[in-house]
């Protein structure tokens, strides 16, 4: 019977609440390494491949959140399996043909070396394209959010940004967002841990302006 190497190897991903796997890196605007971003935000992102439209058009929606994101001290870190080469033709194609200048740089992860610290490829849909995989890493080097979207779906950019701004507000005003939130809304206050704080929650309700449904969910609105 003919032997047949089949690669067991399992890809560990990164954990939230952790700090995400360092790497250092070739891309379009040189050579990088995670520890350059910290003290900002960063959006590391991968698409499966340079030169096809879904990608191409989720470049250009990037391309054009990136100056809300540097408001919000968010940088963006693009990363694919192509070569230095073809990222570089691809992004002049896209400033030649679309008149979008990309101003992120793209990671040339030719050896998956970082693709695999990510769990970026998922070999049920290609083993030589990696996802499309964002995580959000805060300034201190810890992943906060993790998102995999299939290689036939593109990324909604209106999330990126609320999803920043969530997990900012958080970190801001130590509050929760319900479903749906969105700069403006109310926030969710977090709930009591013992029996006598619930009590003392709804007690404190009125004075606190609180909008409460029960002891456990009770929203307001920041000052």
């Amino acid at each position: 019977m003919e032997n047949i190497n089949v690669d067991t190897t399992v890809q560990a991903l990164p954990r939230l609440g952790e700090k995400a796997p360092d790497f250092t890196a070739v891309t379009t605007h040189g050579e990088i390494k995670l520890s350059d971003y910290e003290g900002s935000w960063l959006i590391l992102f991968s698409h499966p491949a340079d030169f096809t439209p879904v990608c191409t058009t989720e470049f250009v929606a990037f391309a054009n959140i990136h100056d809300e994101l540097a408001k919000r001290n968010v940088k963006l870190l693009g990363l694919s399996i192509d070569s230095v080469f073809s990222h570089i033709a691809w992004v002049r194609n896209i400033e030649e043909k679309m008149q979008v200048k990309v101003p992120f740089p793209v990671i040339a992860d030719l050896d998956m070396a970082v693709a695999k610290k990510y769990g970026m490829i998922m070999p049920g849909e290609s083993s030589t394209e990696t996802s499309r995989c964002v995580f959000v890493i805060d300034p201190e080097g810890i992943v906060r959010a993790m998102i995999y979207y299939p290689l036939s779906t593109g990324r909604n950019m209106d999330e990126m940004i609320r999803l920043i701004d969530a997990l900012q507000t958080t970190d801001t005003h130590k509050v929760v967002t319900p479903a749906n939130w969105r700069p403006g809304d109310k926030v969710i206050v977090p709930p009591p841990k013992t029996h006598d704080k619930a009590n003392q929650r709804l007690g404190e309700a009125t004075d606190e302006g609180y909008e409460c449904v029960d002891w456990y969910l009770c929203k307001k609105e920041l000052k």
